[in-house]
C-alpha cells in the first residue's frame, strides 16, 4: 500500500491574493471551504489576478467569526462582511460567466487605492453555481473562482525535481496548491486517476497548465523567468507548461494534515 501523506493544505480567500495554510479544512463541492469565494474585478466586471497586479500578492487574509480580514503594506486592516444583499452582477473569469455580489464601496475604495487602479471586490454566494468544463466533470459539478476546478494538487517530490534543475530553487507557493502530497515520487501524480485523501475520494481530471503567476516572487513581487523557462524544457506539451494536478472531489467532508493519500485507480 502506497504511504503517501497530506502535507499541506492552503485556501485562498480572494483569488489572486496570498494563501493562508491550514492544518484541517472543509473539502466542499466547490474546493476547500473560503478558497477563492472572493475576487476582484475591473470596470468591465472582468476578473483581475496577479498577471495584471502583481501587488496582489502582498495582499494577506484572515477570518474572525463572520468576517474576512484584509492587510497589505502601507493599508489599514479592513475587515469585510460576506454580503447579503440579493442584488447581483454578471462576472467574468476567462471563457465563462457568473454571479456574484458586490463587497460595496468601502472594500472597492480600499482595494483600488492599493492596486492604484478602479477594482471591485465581489463575493460568490452559497447558491451560485459555476460549472465546469463538460469534457472533465460530471453534470453537477460545480468550482469557486478558481480559474477552473475545485482543488490543485503537487507533489512535494515534484517541485524537489524542479528544483534540483533551477539555479535558485523556488518555494511551493510558487505554483498556489491547495494539497500538497508527500511520500511519493516526482511527477507520480501525473499518473493518478482516482484518489482518496483521508475518507474523501477525488477524480484526477486534468494536468494543470502554468501561467506568468508562477514567476512573480510571492514576497518581492519581482519577475523572472523561471521556473517557466526550465519547466518548458521537460514539461511541456501542446504549447503548454504543466505542473500540478487537478482535481474534483466525489465527497464532502475534513481533510487535516497528514491524512493518508491512497491512489486507487491510476491512468
Amino acid at each position: 500500500m502506497d504511504h503517501f501523506r497530506l502535507a499541506e493544505i492552503n485556501i485562498y480567500p480572494i483569488k489572486s491574493a496570498a494563501g493562508i495554510s491550514l492544518k484541517s479544512a472543509l473539502a466542499e463541492n466547490r474546493g476547500l471551504e473560503h478558497d477563492r469565494r472572493w475576487l476582484l474585478i475591473d470596470q468591465n466586471n472582468r476578473f483581475v489576478t496577479q498577471r495584471e497586479f502583481p501587488r496582489m500578492a502582498l495582499i494577506s487574509t484572515a477570518f474572525s467569526e463572520t468576517e474576512l480580514e484584509v492587510e497589505a503594506p502601507g493599508m489599514n486592516r479592513i475587515s469585510i462582511p460576506a454580503p447579503q444583499q440579493l442584488d447581483s452582477l454578471l462576472v467574468t473569469i476567462w471563457k465563462n460567466e457568473c454571479f456574484a455580489v458586490s463587497a460595496g464601496k468601502e472594500a472597492g475604495a480600499w482595494f483600488s487605492e492599493f492596486l492604484e487602479a478602479p477594482v471591485q471586490l465581489v463575493y460568490m454566494q452559497d447558491e451560485v453555481r459555476r460549472p465546469i468544463n463538460p469534457d472533465y466533470a460530471k453534470p453537477g459539478d460545480h468550482v469557486s473562482f478558481a480559474d477552473a476546478y475545485p482543488y490543485l494538487l503537487i507533489a512535494e517530490a515534484s517541485l524537489d525535481d524542479l528544483n534540483s534543475r533551477l539555479e535558485k530553487p523556488l518555494p511551493m507557493n510558487r505554483f498556489r496548491p491547495n494539497l500538497v502530497v508527500s511520500g511519493c515520487r516526482s511527477f507520480e501524480e501525473d499518473q493518478w486517476k482516482r484518489i482518496r485523501i483521508g475518507r474523501i475520494e477525488f477524480r484526477v481530471v486534468k494536468a494543470c497548465d502554468r501561467c506568468v503567476v508562477t514567476t512573480i516572487d510571492q514576497i518581492s513581487t519581482a519577475k523572472a523567468r523561471e521556473p517557466l523557462r526550465t519547466l518548458a524544457q521537460y514539461r511541456k506539451m501542446d504549447g503548454k507548461v504543466f505542473f500540478g494536478q487537478n482535481l474534483i472531489p466525489d465527497q464532502t467532508g475534513m481533510l487535516h494534515l497528514n491524512d493518508p493519500v491512497e491512489v486507487l485507480e491510476r491512468k
